[in-house]
């Protein structure tokens, strides 16, 4: 039952841009799919280890920025990529150290002034970021000889790496090390008992999640071709923890539900909604008090609810 609709989404995503009228939509697309992949990396802490996490749009500025000033020294993409995946994993690794001697409101605090120190970075330190004025870059990948210029062919090379994501994430949901993570979040005093470095697991996941979310920072900034401090500031990773938490934490569903939710609202809902924000807010407490555990949750459980009451009427 649940290939075929797998086999469906799959189908229409592949031809969306075929069917999809005009390339301003297939660039939401493209939007949705690599803040989908952003919103997976936060999810692998926020839901599956339970570390909720407001510093994760720095990890994804730090991949943005790095990529834009290795594409102005003049390398080439596929090293770009290196260095700045690299440069993510390495201040995931740092963020992690600091950020895994608290838990709970201490984690979440000390991922807040992480973030707020990227940003002032980013912000302040002109000479390598530029300030307000951000990182400017031309072009983007060929891969075997493919250009990547049009929003067509974009949204097809960011679809390959948001199934990649998306396989990885089904795997490290499934694979032991995923079950071990989830029992940190649930019974981290009875998982250290049971010989289980805690620590070490949940430092594991951080670079885990690092990871793809410098995937998604790279994809921004060919998406954009610029990147800025805005890319890093606080409410970045609000949204992206909101993505997570709208559409149900601990699946990998609601990720991509809630980062369609969030981009639909700011890229398309604003164009007819001026209170576009009160809008997404009010959605939020919607969500909040009916669908407390996401949407993608909530709604299986109304699902289940009708079709019993269907037959049981």
């Amino acid at each position: 039952m649940t290939r075929l609709p797998l086999a469906l989404g799959f189908v229409v995503l592949a031809t969306l841009p075929l069917w999809m009228p005009g390339t301003y939509y297939v660039n939401i697309a493209s939007q949705i799919l690599f803040y989908a992949i952003f919103a997976l990396g936060v999810n692998v802490l926020a839901g599956y280890a339970g570390l909720v996490s407001l510093g994760h749009a720095g990890l994804f500025g730090i991949a943005a920025y790095a990529g834009g000033k290795a594409i102005t020294a003049g390398y080439g993409h596929s090293v770009v990529a290196v260095i700045a995946l690299a440069a993510t994993l390495v201040t995931a690794a740092v963020f992690a150290v600091l950020a895994l001697r608290g838990t709970g409101l201490g984690f979440v605090m000390i991922t807040v002034a992480l973030g707020q120190i990227v940003w002032g970075v980013a912000y302040r330190w002109i000479s390598i970021t530029n300030g307000d004025n951000g990182i400017t870059i031309t072009g983007r990948p060929m891969p075997f000889g493919l250009s990547l210029a049009s929003p067509r062919s974009f949204y097809w090379a960011t679809l390959v790496v948001f199934l990649a994501a998306l396989a990885s994430m089904t795997v490290f949901v499934a694979s032991p090390f995923g079950a071990s993570v989830q029992g940190t979040r649930d019974q981290p005093r009875r998982m250290n008992a049971l010989g289980y470095h805690v620590w070490m697991i949940r430092f594991l996941a951080f670079l885990f999640s690092g990871f793809w979310s410098g995937v998604a920072g790279l994809l921004y900034l060919y998406y954009n071709q610029f990147v800025s401090p805005q890319v890093v500031a606080l409410t970045a990773s609000a949204e992206a923890l909101l993505m997570v938490i709208s559409g149900g934490t601990a699946t990998l569903l609601g990720p991509i539900v809630g980062a369609a939710l969030v981009v639909v609202m700011k890229n398309v809902a604003s164009a007819y909604i001026e209170r576009w924000n009160f809008v997404l807010g009010a959605i939020f407490v919607v969500i909040v008090v009916f669908m407390p555990d996401g949407l993608v949750p909530g709604t299986v459980r109304l699902a289940r609810w009708a079709r019993s009451s269907l037959l049981g009427g």
